[in-house]
C-alpha cells in the first residue's frame, strides 16, 4: 500500500520507489499486476516449457476422459517437439486431471428413506478358519445386512454364498430385526439376476417365491455400480475392518467357525448400541420404532431352497443316503434341512423354534447352518466328536477311563488322598488285584502318619510301575525318602525275566578241545 500511495503521489516509478525505499522494477511489477486485477502477493506465474503443449494435453485427457496414463502422454509429447523430463509432463497431466474431473465430479443426492421400506445387504471376504471337519483353513464369507432407515447392522459367517445360504441368512436377519420390510436392496448376482433382456434384471424364480412367502420385493442395484447401494458397502466395510485379522485392528485368527460366529454377534451388539453420527441415536433405539412401520413374519421359514426335511434322531443324527450324520446337542427332536452343495452335505435348522437356544449358539436366530459335512457312502457314518461333549468314549474311539464313584465312606476316604489314588484304584481294577481295599485302607492309614500328598504321590508311581502288592506302597515310600527319582522306576512286564540263562551248561559233558 505504501508503493501504490508513492506511485499515485508522484506518478513516476522512478520517485515512487525512493519514497517507499524498494526498487524501480518492483513498483513497475506491482502497478501492472495491480491494472491487470491480480493480488499482488500472490505467487508470480513464470512461463514453463510444457504450456505450449498443454492445449494438447487437454485433448487427450478429454478424449480418455481422465484415464490416459502420463508416460505414455510424455512419449507422444516427445515426437511433437517437447524436451523438458517426464515429471515435468506428470505434473502438467495430473493438473489437467484435476480440471477434467471438476467438472465431471458425480453428485449425490441424499437418500431420506421412510421408516420399514428398505433394507439392503451384501457379500464381503472373510477370515479363513478351520473347516468344518477340522481341515486345513478355509475361506469364509460376511453375509452383511443394513436397514436403511434405522441403520441395523446384522453380520452372518458363512461357508458360501449358494442359494440356500442367501435364504437362510435372509431368514435369520428378519427374525433378528423382528419384521419384514417392503423391499430388499441387492448385487447383480446368479443368485438374485439368471438373465438381462434388453437392460432389465430377469429375477431367480427361487428368489421370487422366497420374496412372496416373506412378502417382501427383491430389487437389484445398477451393474458395476455399487454406490447405488452405499449403506451395504459400509457395512461390509466396517465389519472386514473389525473382524477380519489384520495389523490394524490387532486381532488374532480364529480357531474355529464358532469362535468367528461369537465375534460376529459381538460386533453386531457394538454397532447396533453405539450413537449413530447421522442420526444421533442408537440403531436399536431406532429399530423399536421402525418396527412398527415393518411386516409380520411368518411363522415357518421359507423351505423351497433349503433342500430336504430330515428329523435329529435321538442318537443327535440325521439320515441322507442311508448315512447317519451328526448334529451339535440341543437339536433332538427337531426339524432340519439338508442340502448337498458339492461333496458336502449341509444342515440346517430353524432355531426360532427353540424355547430354550443351546449354549453353543451365538448371533440371530431362524435358519442356521450348525453343521457341515464331507458326503460318505451306506455304512460309513459321519460323525463329528465334538458334538457329544462328556460322551464315554475317547477321541480315538476306544472306552474312557472309568470314573471312581465312592458309595461308602472307606472309598471316600481313599479317593480323597487325591489324583493318584484314583489312577491307583483304576489301574489296580484293570489288573486284577486281590484285596483291594484292605490295601485301600493301609494307605489311609499310611497318610496319617506320612501325611497325604506323600501317598498320593506314592500312589500315582504305583499305578504307573504297576505295582499292587501288599508291601509295594511302603517300600515306594521308603524309597522316595532315601532321593530316588521317578525316572529310575522299573516297570514289571511280561518282556523281562530276572531268571538266569542257560549258556553256562552249552559246554556240560564235553572234552575239551
Amino acid at each position: 500500500m505504501e508503493i501504490f500511495e508513492a506511485l499515485d503521489a508522484t506518478e513516476c516509478a522512478h520517485s515512487a520507489a525512493q519514497l517507499a525505499g524498494v526498487d524501480p522494477k518492483t513498483v513497475r511489477r506491482y502497478a501492472r499486476m495491480r491494472d491487470a486485477g491480480r493480488p499482488v502477493a500472490g505467487p508470480v506465474a513464470r512461463a514453463k516449457l510444457i504450456d505450449p503443449f498443454m492445449p494438447k494435453i487437454e485433448e487427450w485427457v478429454e478424449r480418455s476422459q481422465g484415464r490416459v496414463r502420463a508416460d505414455k502422454l510424455h512419449e507422444r509429447l516427445v515426437l511433437l517437439g517437447f524436451t523438458g523430463d517426464e515429471r515435468t509432463t506428470r505434473r502438467a497431466v495430473a493438473r489437467a486431471k484435476e480440471r477434467w474431473n471438476a467438472g465431471h465430479r458425480r453428485t449425490y443426492r441424499p437418500w431420506i428413506t421412510e421408516p420399514g421400506l428398505w433394507m439392503q445387504f451384501d457379500w464381503g471376504w472373510g477370515p479363513k478358519v478351520p473347516g468344518p471337519s477340522g481341515e486345513d483353513e478355509r475361506q469364509t464369507l460376511l453375509f452383511c445386512a443394513w436397514l436403511a432407515w434405522s441403520r441395523f447392522r446384522v453380520v452372518i459367517p458363512t461357508w458360501d454364498r449358494t442359494l440356500p445360504t442367501v435364504v437362510s441368512c435372509l431368514d435369520s436377519t428378519l427374525r433378528a430385526v423382528g419384521g419384514v420390510p417392503a423391499y430388499v436392496l441387492t448385487d447383480n448376482e446368479k443368485t438374485m439376476t439368471i438373465d438381462r433382456v434388453a437392460g432389465v434384471a430377469v429375477r431367480h424364480p427361487q428368489v421370487v417365491a422366497a420374496g412372496r412367502h416373506y412378502g417382501l420385493q427383491v430389487h437389484t442395484c445398477v451393474p458395476f455400480d455399487p454406490e447405488s447401494k452405499g449403506g451395504s458397502e459400509a457395512t461390509v466395510r466396517i465389519a472386514k475392518a473389525d473382524l477380519v485379522p489384520t495389523d490394524a485392528n490387532l486381532r488374532n485368527k480364529y480357531d474355529s467357525f464358532a469362535e468367528l460366529r461369537v465375534a460376529c454377534a459381538v460386533f453386531c451388539q457394538q454397532v447396533n448400541n453405539r450413537v449413530h453420527r447421522e442420526t444421533g441415536k442408537t440403531p436399536s433405539s431406532m429399530l423399536d420404532i421402525e418396527k412398527s412401520r415393518l411386516h409380520p413374519l411368518p411363522v415357518s421359514p421359507h423351505t423351497l431352497a433349503l433342500g430336504e426335511s430330515r428329523q435329529v434322531l435321538r442318537d443327535q443324527t440325521v439320515r441322507f443316503g442311508s448315512v447317519r450324520y451328526s448334529t451339535p446337542p440341543g437339536l433332538v427332536g427337531e426339524e432340519a434341512f439338508v442340502r448337498v452343495d458339492g461333496d458336502e452335505l449341509v444342515i440346517v435348522v430353524d432355531l426360532s423354534h427353540l424355547v430354550r437356544r443351546p449354549e453353543w449358539m451365538h448371533g440371530p436366530a431362524g435358519l442356521t447352518e450348525v453343521a457341515r459335512h464331507q458326503l460318505s457312502l451306506p455304512g460309513r457314518p459321519v460323525i463329528d466328536l465334538s458334538h457329544y461333549p462328556g460322551h464315554p468314549q475317547d477321541m480315538d474311539g476306544g472306552p474312557r477311563q472309568p470314573r471312581p464313584k465312592p458309595v461308602n465312606e472307606a472309598e471316600k476316604a481313599f479317593l480323597e488322598l487325591g489324583p493318584g489314588a484314583k489312577s491307583w484304584l483304576i489301574e489296580a481294577a484293570a489288573a486284577g488285584t486281590a484285596r483291594m481295599r484292605v490295601k485301600m485302607a493301609s494307605a489311609v492309614e499310611l497318610a496319617a502318619l506320612v501325611g497325604v500328598g506323600e501317598v498320593d504321590i506314592a500312589l500315582g508311581l504305583a499305578a504307573t510301575a504297576g505295582r499292587f502288592a501288599e508291601d509295594d506302597l511302603m517300600s515306594i515310600v521308603q524309597h522316595r525318602r532315601h532321593g530316588s527319582r521317578p525316572a529310575d522306576l522299573v516297570v514289571a512286564d511280561e518282556a523281562h525275566s530276572v531268571q538266569p540263562g542257560t549258556s553256562a551248561w552249552a559246554g556240560f559233558g564235553r572234552k575239551p578241545a
